[in-house]
């Protein structure tokens, strides 16, 4: 008791640490599972016993796992955690990089398979089945590991989507090629090998996308149609990822992974009612397996494992590893494609293996032990030590190398739009259509679904929660607009969020009182000191369209802005200047420089009159 408690406990603590520092968890979760685990029994227990034993040892009469129990639990965690991470893909991201993706985990992942194994053979002179094992097992990058790294770091959202969505798809892609040299070891490498593989490869592949894509389908039916009340909606949920997982594997063996993956992401890009709650349920859960499942790995890790690695070889192969085969495998993964050298540098440089690589390593190289396989003693260390190595190299340096090579984003040009009414929806197309990253946050589904239909990026998400910061698609903001019906949300919106979101300006809709009142002009209101958001709404009904207007010169521009404000049905939104750059027009807006000819006035409502401008000018 005493043991599975403290296991918890330290757990979140190391992830309130790693959030404290904003470093990865897997870090001081490691460390700490290393220190109740080897370094307990070695220098701190009398009896010279391990504080926290995963596997039951029968000699001491200590241990939480009887048998393969340990490995179970793994498998099913993990099913849970790359679920969750399945839910967070959107096919919406992968516009500009979706091949890049596609060839990051299929031509990058042979790229590090035959090179890991090369390196692992010539360095550490073991066998070509083990060599192709573990490389197998570091084909994975963690998401779980990647994500905490990119929350900290603004960059362009086309890299931090190719490293997210690289994450989650190679893991079960690993876990596949794993099992397959696994497979090969364990019947000895005879003549028949090739073609059982070919024919569990294409199970695997058969059962893992079928079961996910079908219950995925099957539980979004019985969600929509209220088939499941809302206090069971969660479990239910779990219970069906769980059940998915297990299925698949009995059907073709290792398929689950797969399976979870495939069928998160076909419910996290339908039309799911409560996906919000699911996520966050799915996310806390996430937050305690990885808490449990690094602390066990790292403690049922034994002294003379990690003493194999006290060499110069280890660094050798380390080096190996994350200065040449990765960087190789990301250039020749991204060759021809829209990302600029900068870009596939970072990536090169931020590879973190994580909880899949670690899972399966401990798994495969405890069987192949009791199989007496000569080198399997090298197969958890090694893994341990690129998992180790990648997180802390990464935490440590990935800010400071996004500077160095230049994709550190010193001013973030993206703008988050919180409030998805008609006119916020016109705005943000406008915005998206003249070259912004723009993102409209809302907590009413329908619309979300509507600003999606524009082909805008959408998200529901309640004000008040963390999940906005939370969120490293949006690093690349540097404006927020908060443009609800509430002014109590915007007036918070911006105190919450300003300092996260609004860089380069954050702004919201004033108040009928303030629009009203000649002394009280806040001076982040949107857009003129007359356009509330019933006037917004009304002018939006009416005249549902943005104008362009050419400016001659500043003279020209405070006429157009005299003729709009005179004019209820229009109102002036942005100065567009001749490079294309927009300037947000505020309550209390003076242009920051000389307005020319080239710039334009940017309007919402009806268009000008012409000849009444011209009239008015004379």
């Amino acid at each position: 008791m005493l043991e599975l408690a403290g296991i918890i406990i330290l757990g979140i603590l190391a992830q309130w640490v790693a959030w404290k520092f904003k470093i990865p968890a897997i870090l001081p979760l490691i460390l700490i599972g290393l220190l109740v685990g080897p370094i307990a029994a070695e220098f701190l227990s009398a009896d010279g016993t391990k504080w926290i034993e995963p596997v039951w040892n029968e000699s001491q009469q200590k241990g939480l796992f009887p048998g393969e129990g340990l490995y179970y639990f793994v498998s099913l965690a993990i099913s849970v955690i790359l679920f969750e991470g399945g839910l967070t893909l959107k096919r919406s991201e992968i516009k500009n990089v979706g091949p890049s993706i596609t060839k990051l985990i299929t031509l990058g992942a042979l790229v590090t398979f035959f090179g890991a194994a090369l390196a692992s053979y010539f360095i550490f002179g073991l066998s070509w089945e083990i060599s192709f094992l573990f490389s197998a097992l570091i084909i994975v990058t963690g998401p779980t590991v990647i994500t905490p790294i990119l929350r900290n770091i603004p960059l362009k959202k086309d890299v931090s989507t190719v490293l997210k969505w690289e994450g989650i798809l190679i893991d079960p892609i690993g876990a596949l090629v794993a099992v397959l040299v696994f497979e090969f070891i364990s019947v000895g490498g005879d003549s028949g090998f090739t073609k059982t593989a070919f024919i569990e490869f294409g199970k695997i592949i058969l059962f893992g996308t079928t079961f996910g894509f079908t219950f995925a389908h099957a539980l979004a039916f019985a969600i929509n149609k209220g088939l499941i009340p809302h206090y069971l909606l969660n479990v239910v949920s779990l219970s069906t990822v769980l059940l998915v997982y297990v299925e698949s594997d009995i059907f073709a063996h290792e398929s689950g992974l797969l399976a979870v993956v495939v069928m998160g992401m076909v419910l996290g890009n339908g039309k799911l009612q409560n996906i919000k709650e699911l996520l966050y349920f799915k996310e806390s859960l996430s937050v305690l397996l990885i808490s449990i499942l690094f602390i066990l790995l790292a403690a049922n890790i034994n002294m003379d494992d990690l003493m194999l690695l006290y060499n110069w070889k280890t660094a050798a192969l380390f080096a190996l590893v994350v200065f040449i085969i990765r960087p190789l495998a990301v250039f020749l993964s991204t060759h021809g494609s829209t990302l600029k050298t900068k870009e596939k540098l970072f990536i090169s440089w931020v590879g973190p293996r994580g909880i899949v690589a670690a899972g399966i390593a401990s798994l495969f190289g405890s069987k192949l032990l009791k199989q007496g396989v000569a080198g399997a003693e090298y197969i958890t260390p090694l893994v341990f030590m690129i998992v180790l190595g990648t997180v802390l190299l990464n935490a440590t340096t990935a800010r400071l190398f996004a500077r160095i090579v230049g994709v550190f984003l010193t001013k973030s040009e993206g703008i988050l739009i919180v409030g998805a009414s008609k006119f916020s929806r016109l705005i943000g197309h406008y915005l998206e259509e003249n070259g912004r990253n723009v993102v409209i946050i809302d907590s009413n589904q329908t619309n979300v679904d509507k600003a999606k239909e524009l082909g805008l990026e959408a998200l529901n998400v309640n004000i008040y929660s963390d999940t906005l910061t939370d969120n490293i698609e949006l690093n690349d903001v540097g404006y927020l607009m908060a443009m609800t019906p509430n002014s109590d949300i915007n007036a918070y919106t911006i105190e919450r969020f300003g300092k996260d979101f609004g860089e380069h300006g954050s702004f919201r809709l004033i108040t009928r009182d303030e629009m009203n009142s000649n002394n009280n002009t806040p001076k982040e209101g949107l857009f003129s000191h007359q356009d509330d958001f019933i006037r917004l709404t009304e002018v939006t009904r009416q005249y549902p369209a943005i104008h362009e207007m050419e400016i001659e010169d500043s003279e020209h521009y405070k006429m157009l802005i005299d003729t709009a404000n005179a004019d209820k049905n229009i109102i002036p939104l942005f100065i567009k200047k001749s490079d294309g750059e927009l300037e947000i027009i505020s309550s209390g807006y003076n242009p920051t420089e000389h307005l020319k000819e080239g710039y334009q006035l940017v309007c919402l409502g009806k268009q000008f009159d012409i000849e009444k401008v011209i009239q008015e000018d004379k």
